[in-house]
């Protein structure tokens, strides 16, 4: 069994063509990340919607470069395509707000003064249980100290507390 290969080409060499990986790299970039635009908030888990997108392509991109089947510029190019991508997009979102809701949509009120907004809750797929198991790792055990939770562009719930004031007799 050799230890080294017996052709350095074959395997530094791209086997497809750079614009193509280039367009590839592109689409499945942008079509993963409006695919998951338009999924509930909680998909992804508290990840941003980007850095979900971006971890799970170049994973994909790196180890088909270190496959036998393909070389491992390849792998390369396509990293570095989602990389400008990624890079891209964070600095398009920065600067334009528009960019900024395409790819990290504003927070969803979920309850208000204390009552349940039902119609965002069902959009979101959440439900009362899950709702109310968030609020207590946050110390809220009844709604009614809430003013108002959300659930944010990355999937998490915040809640806002109610200030309670003391009556003095």
């Amino acid at each position: 069994m050799p230890l080294l290969p017996e052709s350095w080409p074959t395997i530094i060499a791209p086997e497809t063509p750079l614009l193509e990986l280039v367009a590839r790299g592109s689409v499945l970039y942008l079509a993963v990340l409006l695919l998951m635009r338009v999924m509930p908030r909680r998909t992804g888990g508290e990840l941003a919607l980007m850095d979900l997108v971006f971890v799970v392509l170049i994973a994909n991109a790196a180890a088909n470069g270190l496959g036998d089947y393909s070389a491992v510029s390849d792998g390369i190019v396509l990293i570095a395509t989602l990389m400008g991508w990624n890079y891209l997009l964070n600095v398009l979102s920065y600067r334009f707000r528009f960019i900024e809701w395409c790819v990290s949509p504003p927070p969803i009120p979920i309850v208000r003064d204390g009552r349940l907004l039902r119609r965002n809750m069902r959009r979101e797929l959440l439900t009362e249980e899950e709702l109310m198991e968030q609020l207590r790792r946050e110390g809220i055990e009844d709604l009614d100290d809430v003013k108002a939770a959300f659930v944010e562009s990355e999937g998490k719930i915040t809640a806002v507390r109610r200030e309670r004031t003391v009556r003095e007799t």
